[in-house]
């Protein structure tokens, strides 16, 4: 429980208590409604506060430790002590000496007058405990929150420090084999390589960027990708945007596509992308055909690491569904991205 809830119920516990052990009496009990029962009933309302504050301040932060039965009895014992001390000091001392009057005979002795008071303070000394432990369990709670955060955070980014390395790996043997061939189509893709080194070395750094700069990857690389490809007019794109400055998290769609170049079958074939996001709810669907004999397109690098940022990132707030046939491969993806 936050500090602010503790504090609002100590409120509303003290102010219920006011009411009902000084207020009360004197409309629904005439008899408790003279100067010397009002002003024992106000010395115990007090001796009450302050026990309740000794203990949530003092006594069971420095004494109590619930593994330890012993500890709960000492803070118990002090805390009931505690109370009838004060009560004693107000009633049977300050008030004789002021108004002339005390709560106890005087013959009362100090062992009947202690386990009287256990009586009337066990119930202030379990509330302060009930609320010390609420507020621990709290902190607990969100250090807890804190650490699962942190270590979320330091997952993301471990995960996107792998993708751009692998990224870069498979674009320069696309270069690499370009410039083996002496082709005119070596240097515009250097360039955009340049392009796309640019933009991820400065956008990765973010936790989010907006949906139209994801997609300008995308594009990018497709780009890049159609240098080296017999057919680029087979490559299918659809793309619907409403919402452009929908924030996303960096690179998450790109190895998508770049699992597909490298492992699609590009011989006079191409493959289907459709981008859109009716309702702030990306909807991103590729399909591709299989290269004969080739391994599961499914487990690499890129793709594993998409699946642990999903989770990490959008836990109940997506769906991916993978599904291979025969001849393609589907990527089907949903993010809901209203945040």
């Amino acid at each position: 429980m936050k500090k602010k809830q503790i504090i609002w119920l100590q409120i509303i516990y003290w102010s219920l208590n006011f009411f009902g052990t000084v207020i009360t009496p004197v409309f629904f009990f005439p008899k408790e409604s003279d100067l010397q029962s009002t002003v024992l009933r106000i010395t115990f309302f007090l001796a009450g506060i302050f026990t309740f504050y000794i203990c949530y301040l003092a006594i069971i932060p420095k004494v109590f430790r619930p593994e330890k039965i012993y500890t709960v009895i000492l803070s118990f014992f002090l805390s009931i002590l505690c109370f009838a001390t004060l009560r004693y000091l107000m009633e049977e001392v300050l008030l004789p000496a002021t108004f002339g009057f005390r709560n106890y005979n005087e013959e009362t002795g100090l062992l009947y007058y202690f386990f009287d008071n256990i009586y009337y303070g066990c119930i202030n000394v379990f509330i302060a405990g009930i609320m010390w432990l609420l507020e621990k369990f709290g902190v607990i709670e969100t250090e807890k929150q804190k650490l699962e955060q942190e270590r979320n955070e330091a997952k993301i980014q471990a995960l996107k420090t792998q993708i751009n390395p692998h990224f870069i790996f498979n674009t320069l043997n696309n270069i690499y084999s370009l410039v083996y061939q002496n082709s005119e189509k070596a240097l515009p893709a250097i360039e955009e390589l340049s392009q796309l080194l640019r933009y991820s070395t400065k956008d990765l750094e973010q936790d989010f960027i907006s949906l139209e700069k994801e997609i300008g990857y995308l594009e990018s690389l497709i780009e890049l990708e159609k240098l080296r490809i017999k057919n680029p007019d087979l490559l299918m794109i659809e793309k619907k945007i409403n919402f452009p400055d929908l924030n996303i998290s960096p690179m998450l769609l790109v190895p998508f596509v770049e699992n597909t170049f490298k492992h699609g079958d590009f011989s006079g074939k191409g493959f289907i992308m459709k981008i859109s996001d009716e309702n702030k709810t990306l909807n991103f669907y590729l399909q591709n055909f299989k290269k004969q004999r080739s391994k599961d397109s499914l487990s690499g690098i890129g793709i594993g690491n998409v699946k642990k940022r999903l989770e990490i990132l959008y836990p109940g707030k997506h769906e991916l569904n993978i599904t291979e046939t025969g001849t393609d491969f589907t990527i089907d993806l949903k993010i809901d991205l209203n945040v």
